[in-house]
């Protein structure tokens, strides 16, 4: 049973790194406001400072050519700082699929996805971007890339809404294959574990659902946290009335199998973490997304899709499988075809809605940490 060894500790603290120099977008409304009178402007630079930054994609106040040419260069220094730095991307699924690695001010490395999927009979286009919200993961999981590389850093506020700015920027451009469009989702998927950075998550949460130009004017249900599964976090999200989209990375709906595979269920266990997901589905009246990566004969028996199906069938969940994405030399594989139809057949028939997840990007290491292992 060599898949049963788990070998990283939990961290839920993050190293005291250095966190980047404050952007405009680490800043509320109010925040934005003080911050310019401090560097001697009119209190109303902020909105317009918002405006290019929120709706014009505008990151270079030199470009900001309502802006003093005096003021330019101390804005930029106090406000608009550099915070990442593209290294490379790359592309796959005939252009629609992109993948960035990003450098911050101090080295670190984290990755952002922008994904395209076309309209259908049954729902309009999307324009969906993953992001990190931590570089590395601290939740230890043996079989995701990001969390044996182990937990660098919190990201910032600023760097978690700029990596959104970033791909909202590339889909205006047109530089997504299908012209010029506009960025409707953001998961937070990417690397770390969103709730562990939890009060830079929340700031970061309202500069997305913030009205245009103070913020990105992003609907609530387009938004998706997802989590291992840390209790008081989601009682504490349910309060702040955010009302995005919960998605809890179950992986195994016993106990047993999960403490091996999601670590954080030796802390708080399947139940509790189903109980916190349910209480935030009744707070926000929302379906919650179960994932669950199917993993070839440690996860996906048929006898586990029952447990997991008569578990879930009076909840207000759905589930998204998704075909595991193994590291290179990786003792994990993905669950074949039909043991993954049949796991499906299963959940159906006890009246719970699934999914599988579309793999893309799998020819870019498109699970994440890939690239970022990689350097």
């Amino acid at each position: 049973m060599g898949h049963l060894m788990t070998s990283l500790p939990l961290v839920f603290d993050a190293p005291r790194r250095g966190l980047p120099p404050r952007h405009l977008a680490d800043l509320d409304a109010a925040g934005r406001r003080a911050a310019v009178t401090e560097l001697g402007l009119p209190a109303f630079r902020a909105d317009q400072l918002s405006r290019h930054y929120f709706a014009r994609l505008e990151n270079d106040p030199e470009a900001m050519t309502d802006l003093p040419a005096a003021a330019r260069a101390r804005v930029r220094d106090e406000l608009f700082p550099p915070l990442l730095s593209e290294v490379r991307h790359q592309e796959t699924d005939s252009g629609t699929t992109r993948k960035s690695l990003w450098r911050l001010h101090d080295g670190t490395l984290v990755e952002s996805v922008l994904m395209r999927y076309p309209a259908t009979a049954k729902r309009p286009e999307r324009i969906t971007v993953c992001v990190s919200s931590q570089a590395g993961c601290g939740m230890a999981c043996p079989f995701c890339a990001t969390g044996q590389g182990g937990l660098k850093r919190n990201l910032s506020t600023g760097e978690i809404v700029d990596q959104v700015v970033a791909a909202a920027r590339a889909v205006a451009h047109g530089e997504i294959a299908g012209g010029p469009g506009r960025l409707s989702n953001v998961v937070f998927m990417g690397m770390g574990e969103p709730l562990a950075n939890y009060n830079r998550l929340v700031a970061a949460l309202h500069r997305l659902i913030d009205p245009a130009p103070g913020g990105l004017g992003l609907s609530r249900r387009s938004i998706t946290v997802s989590t291992v599964g840390l209790v008081p976090a989601i009682g504490r999200l349910a309060e702040e009335s955010l009302d995005v989209t919960l998605a809890v990375s179950l992986h195994a709906p016993d106990d047993e199998l999960r403490d091996t595979l999601v670590p954080v269920n030796t802390r708080w266990k399947v139940a509790e973490v189903l109980g916190a997901a349910d209480a935030y589905a009744a707070r926000t009246g929302r379906r919650y997304s179960i994932e669950y990566a199917m993993i070839r004969d440690v996860n996906d028996q048929p006898w586990r899709a029952d447990l997991l199906g008569d578990l879930l069938a009076p909840r207000l969940a759905h589930v998204n499988l998704i075909p595991l994405n193994p590291t290179p030399g990786s003792q994990w594989d993905a669950s074949p075809k039909r043991v993954e139809q049949e796991f499906v057949r299963r959940l159906e028939a006890r009246g719970v809605a699934v999914t599988v997840r579309d793999t893309r990007g799998r020819e870019i290491d498109g699970a994440c940490g890939q690239l970022a292992a990689q350097g």
